[in-house]
């Protein structure tokens, strides 16, 4: 059953005031469509993992202790990758690629800071 006109509006004024009283956790809360589940790390993780499983039977059965410890390594390694939220990954990737993290990440920041002191004193 669909939430009538008031009700909507009424909704919409407590999530608003839900974010401006405790944006940390509204955005916790919240359905955020930047952190879905990404197909490709479920697939490599899923393959990872049944990777780690064959090397785990492959060691026991030549009872070879090492080879036993890294499949289960590989397999536990592709358990966490498959479960890894797709921004999770994204934000990993650009630690790694980017050359100066600290100049980009307080730009980034003085924009934020930017926006939400323009949305404080109630401009566009």
């Amino acid at each position: 059953m669909p939430l009538s006109e008031h009700e909507q509006k009424l909704l919409e004024q407590l999530e608003k005031q839900l974010h401006e009283d405790d944006p940390k956790f509204a955005n916790s809360m919240g359905s955020d469509p930047g952190r879905s589940w990404s197909t490709r790390h479920v697939v490599i993780g899923v393959l990872c993992t049944l990777a780690g499983i064959f090397l785990l039977l492959v060691g026991v059965t030549l009872q070879n202790i090492i080879l036993g410890v890294l499949g289960f390594i590989v397999m536990g390694g592709g358990v966490y990758f498959a479960t890894m939220r797709s921004s999770a990954a994204a934000k990993a990737g650009n630690k790694a690629g980017s050359p100066k993290p600290g100049k980009q990440r307080s730009s980034f920041m003085n924009s934020l800071e930017e926006r939400w002191d323009e949305r404080r004193r109630g401009e566009p």
